[in-house]
């Protein structure tokens, strides 16, 4: 039952980050929103990812009070939109709250599914995720007619990702930070930090631009759909045969996914126009995404102490520094070098990964 739960968990948690991710970019465009705009925007919520982890630091336990706190205010956030989407700052606002909000949920579930499911049932309980935003990418585009039906998915998906956050409640980990006695640090591992942040940094322009910029290109928004669906579909398979990769040297696992995240970018901005090779990109998504985070997440478990802390700066550093840098930055650099700029981030990536000592193994 617990694996259920989990799934189902992960299942509405990326089918609501499809919705948010693939079409509310191309929804704000329709209403008049610019690029730049729409870049500010995205940029928000991974801002607040950032900020919010270090009030932990020293001044909040990410209990499940905090958690419960956090999940009323992912449904306050959601349902906001439809009465603030017209509006660019009330708008900004809805988005920062909903940015502190899943820089706590994601996290405070993460460790329950580490901590009860292991490694080695992790990847196939996370890949339910994987499929929610395929289902998602698939589905939507056919009835994506106004704005209102994205929000409606993007709230319904919302509250019953909130439902299952309920239920695992009772799976509380907070006795597990209690024992913790040394103290977090970046400045031990900082290349990894920095890594992290620039590859991150590098999909800003993937995650908030790649549906407009292949629809530019003249692919169809349905098309667009199906490749989302695929890079998805190579992620769930990675997902589920990963575990025995997951045994060997990590530093070298993320080092060949850096390697082809570069190599990713670097075709999807010399051949925007050759839908094979936007395919090819796509399933490369197995290994920059799937192969990456998995390493990274069970990295950071092994490694610290604080272990909820660890996810929510993992979340913070990557998905909200990174995410809301990679955002602005492609919402200014929108055009023909797009993504020559997110090859270069991630290059990035792969050095400071290069200058990680051996721990990490």
């Amino acid at each position: 039952m617990l694996f259920f739960n989990i799934s189902s968990f992960y299942y509405f948690y990326f089918s609501a980050t499809a919705v948010y991710v693939i079409f509310m970019p191309k929804v704000l465009l329709d209403v008049g929103y610019s690029a730049s705009e729409i870049g500010i925007l995205y940029a928000l919520a991974p801002l607040m990812r950032f900020l919010t982890p270090f009030l932990f630091l020293k001044l909040i336990k990410l209990d499940a009070k905090v958690f419960k706190i956090a999940l009323a205010s992912s449904i306050i956030a959601t349902s906001s939109f439809y009465f603030t989407i017209d509006n660019f700052y009330a708008f900004m606002f809805a988005n920062a709250l909903l940015g502190v909000s899943l820089s706590l949920i994601l996290p405070y579930i993460e460790i329950i599914a580490l901590k009860d499911l292991g490694k080695e049932r992790y990847g196939k309980s996370r890949l339910f995720g994987s499929i929610g935003f395929m289902v998602i990418a698939l589905v939507l585009a056919k009835f994506l007619s106004s704005p209102f039906i994205a929000l409606h998915f993007f709230l319904i998906a919302n509250i019953i990702t909130v439902i299952f956050s309920i239920i695992l409640l009772k799976h509380d980990v907070s006795h597990d930070d209690a024992a913790s006695k040394k103290p977090f640090s970046f400045f031990k591992y900082w290349p990894f930090w920095l890594s992290l942040f620039f590859m991150q940094m590098s999909f800003g322009s993937f995650y908030n631009f790649f549906t407009i910029y292949e629809t530019e290109h003249g692919v169809s928004l349905e098309t667009v759909s199906y490749l989302w669906s695929f890079g998805i579909l190579c992620e769930i398979v990675m997902l589920y045969f990963q575990g025995p990769l997951l045994k060997r040297n990590l530093k070298n696992i993320l080092l060949f996914c850096l390697s082809l995240t570069v190599l990713r970018w670097m075709i999807l901005f010399l051949f925007p126009e050759s839908l094979f090779l936007t395919y090819v990109t796509q399933g490369m998504h197995a290994f920059s995404f799937g192969l990456y985070h998995s390493s990274v997440i069970i990295f950071l478990y092994t490694l610290y102490d604080n272990k909820k802390l660890a996810q929510q700066f993992m979340y913070g550093v990557a998905y909200g520094l990174g995410g809301f840098m990679g955002a602005l930055l492609a919402g200014y650099l929108y055009g023909e070098y797009l993504f020559l700029s997110s090859a270069f981030f991630a290059a990035c990536s792969l050095f400071f990964m290069l200058k990680v000592n051996k721990q990490v193994s």
